[in-house]
C-alpha cells in the first residue's frame, strides 16, 4: 500500500526539498522518518479518514503524528 501513494522514483524527487529534523536538546523520542509521515498524510487526505483514525499499526506514526508534521 505505501508504495502505491509513494512510489521511489517520486520519494527521491521529494526527499531533498523537505526540511532537516529539528535539533531536540531536551531529548525525547526519535521523530518518525519523513517517508512514513508523508505515506501517512497522502493517505489520510486520499482516503478522507479523520486524522486521529489512522491506525499506528501501519506504520506511518500516529495520524497525530502525521498531522503536526503537514502543519510544520
Amino acid at each position: 500500500m505505501a508504495r502505491a501513494l509513494l512510489p521511489d522514483d517520486l520519494w527521491d524527487e521529494i526527499a531533498p526539498l523537505l526540511p532537516p529534523p529539528r535539533a531536540r536538546p531536551k531529548g525525547g523520542r526519535r521523530p518518525i522518518e519523513n517517508r512514513a509521515a508523508l505515506t501517512g498524510i497522502l493517505f489520510v487526505l486520499r482516503s478522507g479518514l479523520p486524522w486521529e483514525m489512522l491506525p499506528a499499526e501501519m506504520g506511518y506514526g500516529s495520524g497525530m503524528t502525521c498531522w503536526r508534521r503537514l502543519r510544520d
